[in-house]
Order: C-alpha cells, then sequence, then structure tokens
C-alpha cells in the first residue's frame, strides 16, 4: 500500500524540477546564444532570450561554415560524415558481436571460451590506450582519411559479445532441439529464431553505440587530415579553441546545437525499444 504523503510528493515533485532546469538550462543558453550576433555574445550581461539572429546563423553555419580556417567547410559535411560514423559503428558492432555471441554459445570447437575471455579482456584496452598501434596498422593499410579508416578500428565491442552472449544462453535448449528436429540450419535457426528475438537488445545496443560513435574525438582527429572528413565534434572543438581570434560564439552555438540534434532524435524515435531492451528480462 502506498502512503498519501502530500509534503513527500511536493517535495519530490521540486527536486525533479530543480534537476530538470540544471540539465536544460545549458542547452537553453546555447540556444539563445545561436539566435544573437556576435556582438551582442560579447556584451555584458549575457541575454536569456532568444534573438533575432536565428534564421541567418543557421543558414550561415549549414551552407557557408565560419568562413575562415577550420570552420571554412559548411557545417552539414561534418555532420554528414559524423552520421555516416556513427551509423557504422554502431551497426558493425552489433553485427560483428551478435554473430560472435552465437558461435561461442551455440559451435563447440576448440578454445571456444578460451577466445571469449580474449575478447572479454579487451574491456580494459580502451581506444586511448591502443591507440598508436591502431594507428600504425591503418596507415599501412592506406586507411587514413577514408569512412573505412573512421568506422572500422572501433567497430569490435566486447561488450555487446557479453550482452550477446548472456541473451543467447537464457534461450531454452527445447528451441534449439525443436529448430534442429525441424531440420533448421545454424543459419536459419539464427535468422529466423534468435534475430527476431534479440531486436529489443539490438535497439538498445544500436542507441549507445550510435552515441558512442557520434562522440567520438580522438580518433577522427588522429586519421583525419583532410577537411572533407572532418567530423562535427572535431569542428565544434576547433572553434571553441581558437587561438588566432576570438570565437564566433554565436555561430559556435548554433553548430553545437546542430550537433546535438540527431542523437537526441535517435534517442527520441526509439526510446521504447532502448528501455526495452535494458529492462525486459523475460524475451
Amino acid at each position: 500500500m502506498v502512503e498519501n504523503r502530500p509534503f513527500v510528493t511536493i517535495l519530490s515533485h521540486v527536486v525533479l524540477i530543480l534537476g530538470v532546469v540544471l540539465i536544460c538550462f545549458p542547452v537553453w543558453m546555447t540556444f539563445v546564444a545561436s539566435t544573437h550576433d556576435q556582438t551582442t555574445m560579447l556584451t555584458s550581461p549575457v541575454p536569456l532570450l532568444p534573438g533575432p539572429h536565428l534564421i541567418e546563423n543557421y543558414t550561415q553555419v549549414l551552407t557557408k561554415g565560419f568562413g575562415r580556417g577550420f570552420g571554412g567547410a559548411p557545417i552539414w559535411i561534418t555532420l554528414m560524415n559524423s552520421t555516416i560514423m556513427a551509423l557504422g559503428v554502431a551497426l558493425g558492432k552489433i553485427a560483428i558481436s551478435i554473430i560472435s555471441a552465437f558461435a561461442i554459445v551455440y559451435f563447440r570447437f576448440p578454445f571456444r571460451m578460451w577466445f571469449f575471455w580474449a575478447i572479454f579482456i579487451t574491456l580494459m584496452l580502451p581506444v586511448e590506450v591502443r591507440i598508436v598501434p591502431t594507428y600504425g596498422v591503418v596507415a599501412d593499410l592506406g586507411m587514413l582519411d577514408s569512412y573505412s579508416g573512421l568506422i572500422i578500428p572501433l567497430i569490435a565491442s566486447a561488450t555487446a559479445t557479453f550482452l550477446f552472449r548472456q541473451f543467447f544462453l537464457s534461450v531454452p535448449d527445447e528451441l534449439t532441439e525443436a529448430a534442429r528436429v525441424d531440420g533448421a540450419s545454424p543459419m536459419r535457426f539464427f535468422w529466423d529464431i534468435l534475430l527476431p528475438m534479440s531486436r529489443t537488445s539490438i535497439a538498445a545496443l544500436f542507441v549507445i553505440q550510435f552515441i558512442y560513435g557520434w562522440n567520438q574525438y580522438l580518433w577522427p582527429l588522429l586519421i583525419t587530415t583532410k577537411e572533407s572528413y572532418y567530423t562535427v565534434v572535431m569542428a565544434v572543438s576547433r572553434q571553441a579553441n581558437a587561438v588566432d581570434s576570438v570565437p564566433s560564439w554565436n555561430l559556435l552555438m548554433a553548430m553545437a546545437m546542430l550537433a546535438m540534434l540527431p542523437p537526441v532524435l535517435v534517442v527520441i524515435f526509439m526510446q521504447r525499444q532502448f528501455v526495452r531492451g535494458l529492462v525486459e528480462t523475460e524475451k
């Protein structure tokens, strides 16, 4: 029985509202800054309400860029590069992980568990630790300044492999036996039974890995020298750290708002599948 305590209810709502304000206020200030001109943003106090330059600022960064230095390219190019990279990383991680987990759980071959633990141990080796040898391999294969160089070194995922393995272990053995009795081949069992059962887990991992790929900064910064392959995170960082001039804060904030939009849309449109994939216990 849940007791009705008005004070606790009011207090919980106040704390929740304060939390939402603390989280949303920086985003609101970013939006406000993107609607003013540079002079207003360099004048104290900083405005708290939107200005009249919204269309002008967003049109400029989308079609012309900053017009100087690193930010000369329109932001739609960097947005496209980030989208390609994020999609490639997310789909690549899911594809490799689910196939690896399927092989480890349903096939018997020498050193099967040894291979699984070798994959699992890579959780202790983040990109920053193995970045130098990885860069050497990518450079030797001629994948610098390319989408394959941005995506392929990041698509292996021990976490996703472990999650799919745990899910496959929870599938009843009777289902596997029934499929074998019906004459289903291993790949038919995978495509027709396991893959549909894994759709919520795949959706949850897609959201997580898409945001992971979108937020990558160090690896794209290391292997890209051509402006046509810059990602939006790189563009925002370079403009914010300009050393030869004052950053164009209004255009920079417009770029930041556009950079936040794709991950937010992915989370919003896949929210239901994402939550189900994280909390669903009975598949």
